[in-house]
C-alpha cells in the first residue's frame, strides 16, 4: 500500500483550480527533524510568549458570542486576560483586562453585558470604547498625577468569517496580511448563524504543540481510533498547506478506509452514517462505494427545501470534515451543520501542560426532523435551541474530560507521548508526508521564534 501512496492526490480530482476543494501546490519543507526541546523547555516556552503569543493573530472566540452593544467575553492567554466587547455603535473593541489605576482585573467573570466597565477596587468607570468616565474623588489627586484621564489599553481586534481575532502587538499587521486561507473559505459555512451549544476547557498533561501535532494528522487513526476505519478514509485524506502556517485536511466521511478488507458492504458503520443523515439504511439499495455520494445528494436536497443556503458549499463539504488549521494554535472541524473549534492554549507556567479549549458551534434549524449530528458528541439533554449560550465547563487536570470516545482516547494518549518526548532516546520527530501539516506548522513557528515575523 505504501508504494501507491501519493501525498498530492486530491479527494476530488475533478475540482476546478479555482475551487476551494482543489488541491494546493505542494510545499517542500524538507525531511529534517526539529529539536525535541521545544516540547518541554521552560526557556523555549518563555521565548514563545515574547516571540509568538504576543505577536500572532489569535482566535479569541466566535462572533455569535457578542450580539448587542455591551456584550463582552474575556479571552485568557498565558499571563494576560483580554476583554472583547461591542461598543454602542456595534463595533468590536478589545482591551487588556486591567484597570490603569492599580492593576486590578476589571472583569472577573467569563462573559456578560454591561453599559460600562467599573473597577471593583475603587469604582473607576470606563465606557465601551475604553475612555475613563469617572475617577472616584478625582479632586484628591495632585495636579500632574493624572495628566490625562487614562484609557484602557487597547488590543487589535478584527472579525473574519464569523470568528474574532486579537493581536497584542502594537505594530501588528492587518489580519488580512497574516490570514492564510483563501477568500470565502470560512464564509461559506455561515459560522455567524451558528450558536455555541457546548464549551469545555480541560487541562492535559502535554505541551500545546504535542496537542497540535496529534490533531493535525490522521496517520494515527488506524492505531488509536480503529473504530473510525469503516466511516473515515484516513489514507485518502487530502492534505493542503497555505501561507502563514495555515493548513487543512479534507477527511472523506461515509467512506471506508482502504485499510478495511471489506470495501463493498454497507456495514453497521456506514448504515449509521446513512441514518444520521436522515436516510433509511434498511431501504438503501446502494453499496459502500455509493454511500458518500448519496448522502451528499440527500443533504443537498434537504438543505434546499429548508432554505439553508448551502449553495456556496461543494458536495464534498456536505459529508467530509474540512479540518482546518489556523496558525498558531487552532483547528476547526468544519461542517455545514456546525463546527468544532479546538484551541490548544499554553499553560501560563508549565511547558508540559496545556488547556484543550473546545467550542461546539451548531446551526439551529426550525424543523422537527432535523437532527444534531452525533459527531458533535453532545451530552443527552444539551440545549441546542441557540436561545442560551452554553456555559463554559472546566475539567481539572487528571479528570477525564468526557468529550466522546475519540477525544477521550486522545486525552489518554497525549500525556504518554509527552513523557516519551522527554526521553534521552528520542531525538526529535520523524515525519511522513501524511504529516506534512506538522512540518508546515513548525516551519512557521520557527519564523516567529527567529524574529522573522
Amino acid at each position: 500500500m505504501a508504494a501507491k501512496f501519493e501525498y498530492t492526490a486530491p479527494v476530488n480530482p475533478e475540482a476546478p483550480d479555482d475551487s476551494l476543494e482543489a488541491k494546493t501546490p505542494y510545499i517542500d519543507h524538507g525531511t529534517g527533524r526539529v529539536d525535541a526541546e521545544r516540547y518541554y523547555s521552560k526557556e523555549w516556552m518563555d521565548r514563545e510568549w515574547e516571540q509568538l503569543w504576543t505577536k500572532a493573530w489569535l482566535i479569541a472566540g466566535p462572533r455569535c458570542d457578542l450580539e448587542e452593544p455591551g456584550d463582552y467575553f474575556t479571552f485568557e492567554i498565558g499571563r494576560e486576560s483580554i476583554i472583547v466587547t461591542l461598543n454602542d455603535d456595534n463595533e468590536l473593541r478589545a482591551f487588556y483586562n486591567v484597570c490603569p489605576h492599580r492593576g486590578n482585573r476589571l472583569v472577573l467573570n467569563e462573559s456578560g453585558s454591561t453599559p460600562r466597565f467599573t473597577c471593583a477596587f475603587h469604582s473607576w468607570c470606563f465606557d465601551l470604547d475604553g475612555h475613563c468616565e469617572r475617577i472616584t474623588d478625582e479632586e484628591t489627586f495632585r495636579p500632574g498625577a493624572i495628566p490625562a484621564r487614562p484609557k484602557l489599553k487597547t488590543v487589535h481586534v478584527e472579525e473574519k468569517g464569523g470568528l474574532i481575532f486579537i493581536n497584542m502587538d502594537e505594530n501588528a499587521p492587518p489580519l488580512a496580511e497574516r490570514f492564510g486561507l483563501p477568500d470565502g473559505y470560512l464564509e461559506g459555512y455561515q459560522l455567524d448563524k451558528m450558536k455555541v451549544v457546548r464549551h469545555v476547557v480541560s487541562e492535559w498533561g502535554a505541551n500545546w504543540k504535542t496537542g497540535v501535532d496529534a490533531f493535525y494528522e490522521v496517520y494515527h487513526l488506524h492505531a488509536v481510533h480503529p473504530q473510525t476505519s469503516t466511516v473515515m478514509d484516513d489514507y485518502g485524506t487530502q492534505i493542503d498547506v497555505y501561507p502563514h502556517g495555515f493548513s487543512r485536511m479534507i477527511v472523506p466521511l461515509a467512506k471506508k478506509s482502504p485499510r478495511e478488507d471489506d470495501q463493498a458492504s454497507v456495514d453497521p458503520g456506514l448504515a449509521y452514517m446513512l441514518s444520521e443523515a436522515g436516510m433509511d439504511p434498511e431501504a438503501y439499495s446502494g453499496d459502500a462505494v455509493t454511500v458518500r455520494q448519496d448522502i451528499q445528494q440527500f443533504k443537498r436536497r434537504r438543505a434546499d427545501e429548508l432554505g439553508l443556503g448551502w449553495d456556496k458549499l461543494v458536495d464534498g463539504q456536505l459529508t467530509d470534515s474540512w479540518a482546518t488549521g489556523v496558525f498558531p494554535n487552532v483547528q476547526i472541524g468544519l461542517h455545514p451543520e456546525g463546527a468544532f473549534l479546538m484551541r490548544f492554549m499554553p499553560h501560563p507556567t508549565d511547558p508540559e501542560r496545556f488547556y484543550y479549549d473546545t467550542i461546539t458551534l451548531y446551526r439551529p434549524v426550525d424543523d422537527e426532523s432535523w437532527k444534531v449530528p452525533d459527531w458533535m458528541g453532545l451530552p443527552e439533554g444539551t440545549d441546542v435551541s441557540g436561545d442560551v449560550r452554553a456555559e463554559r465547563e472546566f475539567v481539572p487536570f487528571g479528570v477525564q474530560p468526557d468529550l466522546g470516545l475519540v477525544l477521550d482516547q486522545d486525552s489518554e494518549l497525549l500525556p504518554v507521548v509527552q513523557k516519551g518526548i522527554r526521553s534521552r532516546g528520542f531525538e526529535g520527530p520523524l515525519w511522513s508526508e501524511q504529516e506534512l501539516r506538522l512540518r508546515h506548522f513548525h516551519a512557521e513557528l520557527d519564523l516567529y521564534m527567529d524574529g522573522k515575523k
